[in-house]
């Protein structure tokens, strides 16, 4: 079954443990309250409410709420759920015989409730059809031994092998009926998993959606490699919208493209570029295990100096390989630079979503059409001046960028402070950058700090003119405080240790991970993309 459609198993199953615990407690309500204050009246069987089954009823309500934690506990891991909520079936049913047949039932017309547990159980949880099947065979003996113990405890209770049959078999059709609901839900699971293959690939949960289309966790179904899709649909293409399909698509090539020329350890890999047979564009690119330089600064506050120059270094180094090819990013952010772990290294940066990549050296007529339906396309807390007045655009404003991002690693906050995108736009047009020394709760080292300010230049020409030479820049200030790999290592073993489900392809850890090919379609806050007024 999809991962995704297992995880929904997995909820539905949780709920059901709290529909029959809150039906537990119904009951003992009604047996220990409403009871006794009826004078406890004369069952239809002829008996009374013994203690023993309010005892078997508080069991049963504790044992659905701690399963229905266990459940939540096990969202990394839906298939053991689901086989654990058969477990919760098998168990249930057994305490619903021992309670309803604590002195059987004399009539013979009266229907089980083990028999709505077993169908309604079956329609729930897509178990294979042998687990299903065995499950409810399990729980349709449960009567059977209910009825056995009661005679065995000397409860009168005579029928005839007509009666007999009467009162167990309802349960085992019951039992036998519940593969049809399997079978249609797993049939179900196996069309969508086939609609969801992409080339190679398998479609598994989705890990983000955006305006622009969906990413999903797959697999390769031969090396059993899991990676990040990112898809455009047919529907996100023709949403209506003039121009909009030629520039979606435009973008979505340039991105894959650039991901492929780019030979840098630190740029995004991409495995495979397609179209499906339902028009949908896809690519898949290698899927990362950490987070993104946006949500380490939100949950954790900034970072030591030594720590943030090691990040815009590795950034620089990707950037550099672009800015030699006359690539120019130009969506820089926090939440395209992602920290991840890469084999047995951790911090290490990847540069994501190279959407609005443009080729400075080889400016072409597409260039300037992708730009004018939206005259400004990218994120106003870090784009340039230039790129604000729709100027011609180098790695200067790359650069810029990357002054933007070292200003949020060391401080928390953005150069300038706005309340909308409009006026954002007018300060990096107008007002000079505060320097991070006098924002930062931490002593920002003199070298850095002047460096951030000259990547903030309004001129282009008084910035680091890409970022091979910021990264040299970068070199220089590292030489006086050093951010090693054990230190590293001690921050991810702090903050992101991998759990106990984690595995030796995709590590979970502890704390929220994003996992993702580009940030650009499951986090857009903040970007900007048409006409500012």
């Amino acid at each position: 079954m999809p991962g995704d459609l297992l995880e929904s198993a997995r909820i539905r199953v949780r709920t059901a443990c709290l529909v029959i615990g809150g039906l537990w407690l119904y009951v003992l309500i009604m047996n220990q309250v409403v009871y006794p204050l009826l004078g406890k009246p004369v069952l239809s069987n002829g008996a009374y409410w013994a203690p023993a089954q309010s005892v078997l009823i508080a069991v049963g309500f504790a044992f659905s709420c701690i399963t229905a934690w266990i459940l939540n506990r096990l969202r990394s891991n839906p298939a053991r759920a689901v086989d654990l909520g058969l477990v919760f079936m098998v168990v249930t049913a057994l305490l619903v015989a021992f309670v309803t047949e604590w002195v059987p039932r004399t009539d013979t017309n009266a229907i089980s409730w083990i028999c709505l547990l077993i169908l309604v159980y079956s329609a729930i949880a897509p178990a294979s059809i042998g687990k299903i099947l065995t499950a409810a065979l399990a729980a349709a003996t449960m009567d059977v031994i209910a009825i056995v113990v009661a005679i065995l405890r000397g409860v009168p209770f005579h029928p005839t092998l007509y009666e007999w049959i009467w009162l167990i078999s309802p349960a085992y059709l019951s039992a036998l009926l519940a593969i049809v609901p399997a079978t249609v839900i797993r049939g179900l699971g196996r069309q969508v998993r086939k609609a969801r293959e992409l080339g190679s690939y398998t479609l598994q949960e989705r890990l983000g959606v955006g305006g622009m289309g969906e990413v999903y966790r797959g697999t390769h179904r031969l090396l059993a490699r899991p990676a990040a899709l990112k898809l455009i649909t047919p529907s996100v293409l023709h949403s209506g919208k003039d121009d909009s399909e030629r520039i979606v698509v435009e973008r979505f090539r340039r991105e894959a493209e650039a991901a492929a020329n780019l030979r840098s350890p630190h740029t995004i890999e991409l495995y495979d570029f397609g179209v499906a047979d339902d028009g949908t564009f896809y690519y898949v690119m290698e899927l990362l295990d950490g987070l993104d330089l946006e949500k380490i600064i939100k949950r954790f506050g900034p970072v030591p100096p030594a720590r943030a120059i090691h990040f815009l270094q590795q950034a620089c180094d990707s950037l550099g390989e672009a800015h030699m090819r006359g690539l120019v990013h130009r969506d820089l952010k926090p939440s395209n630079l992602f920290a991840c772990r890469m084999g047995l290294e951790v911090d290490y940066v990847k540069v994501l979503d190279f959407g609005l990549v443009k080729n400075k050296a080889k400016p072409s007529e597409e260039d300037v059409r992708l730009t004018a339906v939206g005259s400004i396309s990218g994120t106003p807390a870090y784009m340039a001046p230039e790129m604000i007045e729709g100027e011609s655009v180098g790695p200067a404003a790359d650069v810029y960028a990357l002054g933007c991002v070292g200003y949020w690693l060391l401080t928390g906050k953005f150069v300038f402070q706005a309340g909308n995108a409009t006026a954002m736009l007018v300060k990096h047009l107008q007002q000079a950058p505060t320097a991070p020394s006098e924002v930062a709760e931490q002593p920002i080292p003199p070298e850095l700090d002047k460096l951030i300010l000259e990547c903030l230049a309004k001129d282009p020409a008084a910035r680091p003119v890409n970022a091979v030479e910021l990264g040299k820049r970068l070199d220089r200030c590292a030489e006086e405080s050093q951010w090693t790999e054990d230190m590293a290592q001690e921050w991810w073993a702090e903050h992101m240790m991998p759990g106990p489900e984690a595995t030796s392809s995709v590590r979970a850890p502890r704390t929220e991970t994003t996992l993702s090919a580009s940030n650009a379609f499951i986090d857009r806050d903040g970007v900007l993309e048409g006409t500012t007024n």
